[in-house]
């Protein structure tokens, strides 16, 4: 469907909403649903199916459609975006299936870098971050796998404390980005994100702008890298760690 087309469904149905308008609003923005569910499901890794993960996302791209106000002008895409990942997310915490285990290492990884970082003045290297928790490299490297999902759920939270309501709020305030003062703070944060990149390993930048901004799958940047897909994952899960603690929320800007 062409811009025109789109603007013209939407058009039709900000006037006179109706199930079958908004049934094919649905089908239009499918493939959205799946990009947000894809780049979660990358955190969530096998504790939870794809397919799961898009039908959450589906019922966040319904309630996108039904409080869209057309006439504000402002970007659906950006709009639905977050309320499918806060509809997903929501889902996930309802869940409540990882394990406290899990929990506690992502609270201990997080409190040696912050450690390390604080005394050093500089990012922790994988060693320094074993041996501060006495444990091998290989063994942080599965408590990193293990933590992914912890990572997702903490940074969320980590988000709605300062942004009163998270997710939802942020998407109900989407228009704001169109503002002047909040297009200049915006480039001012990917100023920052781009000096807190320098302090990544060579592997873990490219997998973060790889991913992120040319938009290839996993399996794309393992060739292009020529490692395995899951080593990938694990680089992956490194450099969000260490970005999340250097941006804080503005992570969200990003990711």
């Amino acid at each position: 469907m062409s811009q025109d087309d789109k603007e013209k469904l939407w058009l039709e149905f900000s006037k006179k909403p109706s199930a079958e308008l908004r049934e094919k609003i649905i089908i239009e923005y499918a493939g959205l649903v799946k990009i947000v569910a894809g780049k979660l499901s990358m955190y969530l890794g096998h504790n939870v199916e794809y397919d799961d993960l898009v039908g959450y996302g589906t019922f966040g791209l319904i309630d996108a459609i039904d409080k869209f106000d057309y006439g504000k002008g402002v970007k659906f895409e950006t709009y639905a975006s977050l309320r499918i990942r806060g509809s997903i997310l929501d889902q996930i915490r309802k869940m409540d299936w990882l394990p406290r285990t899990v929990r506690q290492k992502q609270k201990r990884i997080d409190a040696a870098y912050n450690k390390i970082e604080a005394e050093t003045g500089r990012f922790a290297t994988d060693e320094e971050i074993a041996a501060e928790l006495e444990i091998s490299v290989d063994e942080l490297d599965s408590w990193q796998n293990q933590t992914k999902a912890a990572g997702l759920i903490s940074l969320d939270d980590y988000m709605e404390q300062g942004n009163e309501g998270g997710i939802s709020s942020i998407a109900d305030g989407a228009e704001e980005y169109h503002q002047p003062e909040q297009i200049y703070e915006k480039q001012e944060v990917r100023q920052i994100l781009l000096e807190t990149l320098e302090s990544l390993t060579e592997k873990e930048k490219k997998v973060i702008l790889l991913y992120y901004y040319e938009e290839l799958t996993l399996k794309e940047i393992s060739a292009v890298l020529e490692v395995s897909e899951s080593r990938i994952s694990q680089l992956h899960t490194k450099a969000i760690q260490k970005l999340r603690l250097k941006l804080g929320a503005n992570i969200e800007l990003f990711f």
